[in-house]
């Protein structure tokens, strides 16, 4: 039966709707108007929710009302409960519900799709949204399977290192061209085997896309994931003939490329070869054990509140190693006490820093630290030649210099910050015997003018502030 064109209100209203969802995307570039961005984005969900429910013949209204009561709840105590460092797996987790709500409204769809305004005039479901149809399931399943893995990993509940299974490029291609063929041949036979059996093989390639994929690709993961669920929320909008998840799949779907992009460009890898998976799996093995035999020099809490109180300006670059001490609030304090001190204090932060994009610009908000002192790659990195304290913590890949002097390493071409160019660095990790993600050691580290604090990040920045207080 063909479907009939909804009122002129209810395309306003959808409309209006995706008005607010691009004022929320517009907010949530900027921490700073951040709060504002999701107050629109609620918003815009709250006009398209109910437009929904007051067009449509809702026999089972309690009950969906219910459900909206249970998930808010849920979000609200989650949200209320979640640390800050925890964040990245929230966000996986919320990709995986996205994906699975697409599955189900598929399924529901294929099972009943009088309900759902679908039907041709033979009965069966237009060939075109079966096409609809089948690119949203096979996205959705792929979305949920595949952030369950993200989950997973960012929660340390899995490896972080890549699990590289034999002929996995065989198998991927193999089970993507058979999802494919199912989809086009789904057209003319609509057998419930056909459906199922697209919906079995996109949940397995979803889980064999993630696992080869390590944990320095995360961000890149993370907003992929998010384009995904978009994009499925998108092709099942098409199917409902629904305005409003059109046009929010569409931007979540686009913005989150737009941000995998970003994040390849800052690793200077190609979307391809992150989805290829194994980045420095064969370096991880050598990570440097060679060069741990290097003279390094040992710092103390002393050393470095001395030196950053002489200091005229210090930079500081934050890491995943910060997230993970949850040091971003005695850091905050550290820095405030320099700049009483009439020491020039910012932060630099690179897109890939962390397990997110903008994993560290959310901490050290959360921290209160003012927005115009923290800075990206490009606006400061060629400040470090002329700064008198790097401050690195927690952080390795994002400033190593073999991304850009070593071209065998597997970081070579990957834009980092110049910390080897400041007068003075102080580097706190755990241990020497630790490289970053990536498997590659630093020869930052071994320089001249770098002094390693070897502690975890939280407790030597509380003993740099007793330090730097008497």
């Amino acid at each position: 039966m063909e479907h009939a064109a909804p009122p002129a209100w209810v395309m306003l209203a959808y409309l209006i709707s995706g008005v607010f969802f691009i004022l929320a995307l517009r907010g949530l570039s900027s921490p700073a108007t951040s709060q504002r961005g999701n107050r629109f984005g609620m918003a815009g969900m709250l006009i398209a929710v109910v437009t929904t429910l007051i067009t449509h013949e809702v026999a089972a209204l309690p009950e969906i009302l219910g459900a909206i009561a249970i998930g808010g709840g849920i979000g609200w105590v989650t949200a209320r409960k979640i640390a800050m460092t925890d964040m990245p797996q929230l966000v996986a987790a919320f990709h995986s519900l996205v994906g699975m709500a697409a599955v189900l409204v598929a399924a529901a769809a294929f099972l009943n799709p009088e309900a759902f305004g679908i039907n041709g005039a033979d009965g069966l479901i237009n060939p075109v949204s079966r096409v609809e149809m089948g690119l949203g399931i096979a996205i959705g399943a792929i979305t949920f399977s595949g952030s369950v893995i993200a989950f997973l990993k960012l929660a340390g509940k899995m490896s972080g290192a890549p699990i590289l299974l034999p002929l996995r490029h065989v198998i991927n291609l193999g089970t993507l061209a058979a999802i494919l063929g199912l989809i086009a041949y789904f057209t003319v036979d609509q057998s419930p085997w056909i459906f199922w059996t697209i919906t079995a093989l996109a949940f397995l390639i979803g889980f064999l896309l993630i696992i080869p994929i390590g944990g320095a690709d995360m961000p890149v993961v993370v907003s992929m994931l998010n384009s995904y669920s978009g994009w499925a929320a998108a092709a099942m909008g098409f199917t409902l003939h629904n305005t409003a998840m059109i046009i929010t799949g569409a931007l979540v779907g686009s913005s989150g490329a737009i941000l995998s992009y970003i994040m390849c460009k800052a690793m200077n890898r190609s979307f391809i070869s992150v989805i290829a998976g194994g980045f420095g799996a064969e370096a991880a093995a050598s990570g440097g054990a060679a060069k741990e035999q290097r003279p390094w020099k040992r710092g103390s809490a002393e050393d470095a509140a001395y030196m950053m109180q002489q200091a005229e300006s210090v930079i500081i670059v934050p890491g995943y190693g910060m997230a993970v001490a949850q040091a971003q609030h005695i850091l905050r304090e550290m820095a405030d006490v320099l700049k009483k001190q009439g020491v020039s204090v910012k932060y630099a932060i690179h897109p890939v820093a962390g397990r997110m994009p903008g994993h560290m610009n959310v901490l050290l908000a959360e921290a209160q630290v003012p927005y115009d002192e923290v800075f990206e790659l490009e606006d400061i990195n060629s400040e470090f030649a002329q700064t008198d304290v790097a401050f690195i913590i927690g952080a390795n890949d994002v400033v190593n210099p073999a991304a850009k002097t070593d071209k065998t390493s597997p970081i070579y071409g990957m834009p980092v910050f110049d910390v080897d160019k400041a007068k003075t660095v102080f580097f706190i990790k755990r241990s020497m015997g630790g490289v970053g993600y990536a498997g590659v050691d630093n020869d930052v580290f071994y320089m001249d003018q770098t002094m390693m604090l070897l502690a975890d990040a939280k407790k030597m920045c509380e003993d740099i502030v007793k330090a730097l207080q008497h």
